[in-house]
């Protein structure tokens, strides 16, 4: 683990900027004569510089006479990068075996190994320019002809930009095959370079929405410090601000990463998905930094692939492991795969990696005579048994990239042969004589071989393949085609994804969460927390009769008036319609009230008919008596209009039923109460009184007092009267219909009428509660009327103070209670006098309690 570590740390310090495989002890000296360059002989020579090998140096050995013998020396190789040699080798023999393009002309290419210093690069690309193999160049000075037609540059942007800053001096061409860089796209700074490359406008839509697939709103980003990173990062903060998506982190990697990797580690663990975004020439110290550590939680996506190192160490588990990857989709070439199983140092003897990499990994021997020779050989040594983490037979992008670069490069310069052909034909069999710069005109606008049309100043995105790092045991190094993004398919078909085939990292078991807060479910909504990212919140129920069906949700959806919240206020269900009807408990039990307390009434007509003739019902005045009695019969019978389902009708005789028949009964009552007045109360009456108690006015008051009700019932009803109502918030769940007073003035105005009778009766009962007379009932008339007045004075509030069918109950409770208070309290002491007392209900007993007042009541009832 240390080894890692410290290997780790130097190539940080060194900055190297692939992913490389070290070289140590004892090898032989043919990996360290041998040069990093060589030559593919053709007609025209391409430059082809590529990154595929790095020395390393820590102690000279004194007097060497190797170049490259060292005293613990090493070189590091990345053999995945050599797959660029035989993509450029293989597009040559395809090309030069073709009649139809550059017929009699073969393509061949001049190798550099590219090291990652300015100085080393430009001193490559002008020893090629100008055929010096010695140390000493001369600008603009060739040393022998050759036919240059341009230069093919990669991996990395910078080295493109350091060789394009040469060569842009002469136009000579230059085509890269490194990954789309805007810097490069300059017209003004490069005019000659073109790059093969597909732009990745659209990766950050690409990677967002698999973050919107996985509802994954908490992820961190690592980008490197440059112009390409601060692009990135604002398309990235834009797509996802778009998607409520927020950055958890943002890590920005400088170019000297030396001791930065100490702090990279910070606040790392708040997120369990992190986007990687960048060159992998530039990110490798940090892919080999996360390498080295056991990050089982987190799930890496990125645009580049990390390459497995070779060799092995003491865990199975890797960090990348479960790691997601976009990359451009490219058809597989079948072709290329055949042709690199026929490739082996015999038949290219003069391609320098062939023999290095049979030593190293076929267990051949060199030749003490020649390096190039190679004995002791495996039979079946061939490319395509090595594992794809160390070798990969199937055409990578770059590769692809170079590929279709070469065959532009073929078709310009066929083209422009045909040109020449026409302006000036060869002589004496003389060769085309022509400038590089002059192959700029049909770069620009080329037809390559597989009909596509490639316009290589407007290249254009393709569709990304998600690739799913399978790296579980550790070496595995799979990468398994689990989806795909197209960004020209229709809206919510751009994301094609195949779920059941993506391994996850260790350490989940189904698919990860990454979120700031956990999710609020249905019946929940989101509250944004101050100051912290909209992704960050606490859940809060919804209010009252709203619903949130979905998660995460903002706000709560009112439910319609018809419908209700259920108790998870999750759904919203459709209100019952209720009323009070006679099948409900409170209706029944009102309803059976009402009914027996008018049977009771009818029972105590009854009994003052049968008893008409005896003292205490003649001595009470018993045509009123019966008046009062009939009436109170039709008050109760009354309320039952306020139970069951309401109708138009309904309404309208609810109230002036009710208004009519209370008001004739307390305008008895008060009529009973002055005409007691009247016979005990008046010691020597006049005229008037006379008339009054002889012609029997009191009884006049019940037709006066019920014509006023009339009066202001009909008003009522041509105004504003009942009709039926909705009430969708009384009773949860339910809709109650129910009977709308109409006017709120005329209905007062009825109860107030009814007060102002009961206190006239309360006062004239009130007046003759202490008058001499076994039978007289001004006591009853008082309480009873007391009884009313504080039953219909406390049915106000309490009346509005509810709803629904409460208050529908609460007003046939005070017409049953104040009628049973009148029914009680006035007829309850006869009727006990009557069937209990009957001794008591006899003339000879009201003989010696009366005196000459009885006589005259007795004569004018």
């Amino acid at each position: 683990m240390f080894s890692w570590i410290f290997w780790g740390w130097l190539v940080q310090n060194h900055k190297v900027c692939s992913d490389l495989i070290p070289i140590r002890g004892n090898v032989s000296k043919c990996f360290y004569s041998i040069t990093g360059q060589f030559q593919h002989e053709g007609d025209v020579m391409i430059g082809a510089f590529f990154p595929v090998h790095t020395f390393y140096t820590e102690k000279r050995k004194p007097h060497s006479f190797l170049p490259y013998q060292y005293v613990d020396n090493y070189v590091q190789y990345n053999f995945k990068n050599y797959q660029y040699i035989l993509a450029l080798l293989f597009a040559i023999e395809e090309i030069n075996r073709n009649p139809n393009i550059l017929p009699n002309i073969s393509l061949g290419f001049d190798f550099y190994n590219n090291d990652y210093t300015e100085k080393l690069i430009l001193k490559f690309t002008c020893r090629w320019l100008t055929a010096h193999v010695k140390r000493v160049m001369i600008p603009n000075y060739t040393c022998k002809k050759r036919n240059l037609i341009a230069a093919l540059t990669g991996s990395s942007w910078i080295t493109s930009a350091r060789i394009g800053t040469l060569l842009q001096l002469f136009k000579f061409p230059q085509i890269t095959f490194g990954s789309y860089d805007t810097i490069l796209s300059d017209h003004g700074q490069y005019s000659s370079l073109y790059q093969m490359a597909s732009k990745d406008t659209s990766l950050t839509l690409a990677i967002v929405s698999l973050m919107v697939h996985f509802r994954w709103t908490w992820v961190g980003l690592i980008l490197p410090d440059n112009h390409k990173g601060n692009k990135i990062l604002s398309d990235f903060r834009e797509e996802m601000e778009r998607n409520s998506i927020c950055i958890a982190f943002v890590k920005m990697i400088p170019a000297t990463v030396t001791t930065y990797f100490t702090r990279l580690w910070e606040n790392m663990d708040e997120t369990n998905v992190i986007i990687i975004y960048g060159d992998i020439d530039c990110l490798q110290g940090l892919m080999r930094n996360i390498g080295q550590r056991i990050l089982t939680w987190i799930v890496w996506v990125m645009n580049i692939e990390h390459t497995i190192a070779h060799g092995s160490d003491y865990f199975m588990l890797d960090s990348f492991h479960g790691s997601l990857i976009f990359k451009h989709n490219y058809r597989e070439n079948l072709e290329f795969t055949k042709f690199i199983q026929t490739v082996n140092p015999n038949k290219y003897p003069e391609d320098i990696y062939l023999p290095k990499f049979w030593n190293y990994f076929f267990k051949c021997s060199f030749s003490d005579t020649s390096c190039q020779v190679l004995e002791k050989c495996q039979t079946n040594a061939s490319l395509d048994v090595l594992p794809s983490y160390i070798f990969d037979v199937v055409m990578r992008e770059e590769s692809t990239n170079i590929y279709n670069g070469v065959y532009a490069l073929a078709h310009s310069l066929h083209q422009m042969r045909l040109q020449l052909l026409q302006m000036q034909p060869f002589k004496n069999g003389e060769g085309m004589v022509f400038f590089p710069w002059q192959l700029n005109t049909f770069l620009r606008d080329i037809e390559v071989r597989d009909k596509r049309r490639l316009d290589l100043r407007q290249t254009k995105d393709e569709e990304y393949d998600i690739l799913n790092l399978w790296n579980l045991p550790k070496g595995l190094g799979l990468k398994v085609k689990i989806g795909s993004f197209s960004a020209n398919a229709p809206q919510g078909q751009q994301l094609s994804l195949s779920e059941q085939m993506i391994q996850w990292p260790a350490i989940f078991s189904e698919i990860p969460q990454s979120v700031c807060s956990e999710s609020c479910r249905p019946g929940f909504r989101t509250v944004t927390l101050q100051g912290k990212a909209i992704c960050c919140y606490k859940c809060t129920p919804c209010a009252d009769n709203e619903v949130s069906n979905e998660t995460d949700v903002e706000e709560c959806m009112k439910c319609p008036e018809s419908h209700y919240a259920n108790t998870e206020k999750n759904y919203c269900f459709p209100k019952s319609v209720s009323f009070l009807a006679y099948e409900d408990p409170l209706g029944m039990a009102l309803a059976s009230i009402a009914l027996c307390l008018s049977t009771l009434t009818v029972f105590v007509i009854g009994i003052f008919v049968k008893n008409r003739d005896t003292p205490i019902v003649k001595a009470n005045n018993r045509a009123l008596s019966y008046i009062l009695l009939i009436t109170l019969t039709f008050c109760f019978l009354c309320s039952l209009n306020f139970i069951g389902q309401p109708n138009t009708a309904a309404c309208i005789l609810q109230q002036t039923t009710f208004a009519v028949a209370f008001t004739m009964a307390l305008a008895t009552v008060l009529a009973k109460a002055i005409t007691v007045v009247l016979a005990f109360k008046i010691s020597f009456p006049g005229r008037m009184v006379r008339w009054l108690m002889i012609s029997r006015g009191p009884r006049y008051i019940i037709p006066i007092c019920t014509l006023i009700q009339l009066l202001v019932c009909g008003i009522w009803m041509a105004t504003s009267p009942p009709f039926i109502d909705q009430d969708a918030h009384a009773e949860h769940g339910y809709i109650i219909i129910l009977c709308n007073k109409g006017s709120a003035v005329a209905f007062h105005s009825v109860l107030g009428y009814l007060c102002i009778l009961a206190v006239g009766s309360y006062t004239m009962a009130f007046l003759s509660r202490n008058l001499p007379d076994t039978f007289n009932e001004s006591k009853f008339l008082s309480f009873s009327m007391l009884v009313f007045f504080c039953v219909w004075v406390t049915f106000l509030p309490v009346y509005h103070s509810t709803k629904g069918k409460v208050m529908v109950a609460m007003e046939v409770f005070s017409i049953l209670a104040s009628s049973t208070a009148l029914l009680v309290f006035i007829f309850g002491p006869k009727c006990y006098i009557i069937l209990l007392r009957p001794e008591k209900n006899s003339f000879t007993h009201i003989r010696k309690k009366t005196h000459s007042r009885r006589k005259i009541l007795l004569k004018y009832s």
